[in-house]
């Protein structure tokens, strides 16, 4: 895991949109399409917003979702709907490219049919991942137990709201050719120590098959600061 220590959570997601365009460019030189997969929460839509402002071969881009919420398809809380205004909308990216969780179907019927979605698209080019303070991502939650082998699963009983929700697993989200974790505040400090220090947690468990990146910035990296960029 290579870990970069930023000064704020602006320089985050600024170092986040420079990264994301170098994995873009270079997919699209190799393989013709660029495969991404989103998350949700404040600093994401921060490096979208900057991303919506680049100049680049936005026809190639493919967007996916790490998780989604189980709320009405218009429903300002959904990851997609964020998404959306801060990015897709924004740019020329065709919208049958733009492949949203259809969480308004239900946690089951939605997982099924974004497993469907996804099976012949991985590897993913990067996922872009953020870390809870209870150490869970996307909407992998510690103490929930999913089937091994499923891509896309149903999420009930979330600790935070709403309950139900949808959520890609550590299989799929770790078939990447990179994986990017964007972690920011201060109530992330104890889980980034904690993953950082060995104990297991749901984000160790997700490892992508070469490039893995851990960008911090100094709240969230405490006594690491120091280091900040």
């Amino acid at each position: 895991m290579q870990t970069e220590i930023l000064e704020s959570p602006d320089r985050v997601a600024a170092r986040a949109c420079e990264l994301i365009l170098a994995a873009a460019a270079a997919a699209i030189a190799h393989r013709g399409i660029f495969r991404l997969v989103l998350a949700g929460g404040t600093t994401p839509a921060a490096c979208y917003r900057l991303l919506a402002q680049a100049d680049a071969q936005w026809r190639y881009w493919h967007l996916f979702f790490g998780d989604e919420r189980c709320l009405d398809r218009d429903d300002p809380g959904r990851n997609s709907g964020m998404v959306a205004t801060t990015l897709s909308e924004r740019v020329a990216i065709p919208r049958r490219q733009v492949h949203p969780i259809p969480a308004e179907q239900g946690a089951e019927a939605a997982a099924r049919a974004y497993e469907k979605t996804i099976a012949d698209q991985l590897p993913f080019d990067l996922v872009l991942l953020g870390l809870g303070e209870d150490g869970h991502t996307a909407s992998l939650f510690p103490g929930h137990v999913h089937p091994p082998d499923r891509l896309v699963v149903p999420v009930h009983g979330a600790p935070k709201p709403p309950p139900d929700r949808v959520s890609l697993t550590g299989k799929a989200l770790g078939d990447c050719r990179e994986l990017m974790f964007m972690v920011t505040g201060s109530g992330k400090q104890e889980a980034v120590r904690q993953w950082q220090s060995g104990q297991a947690c749901i984000a160790s468990g997700i490892r992508a098959s070469s490039t893995s990146r851990l960008l911090l910035d100094r709240a969230a990296a405490g006594s690491r600061g120091t280091q900040a960029q």
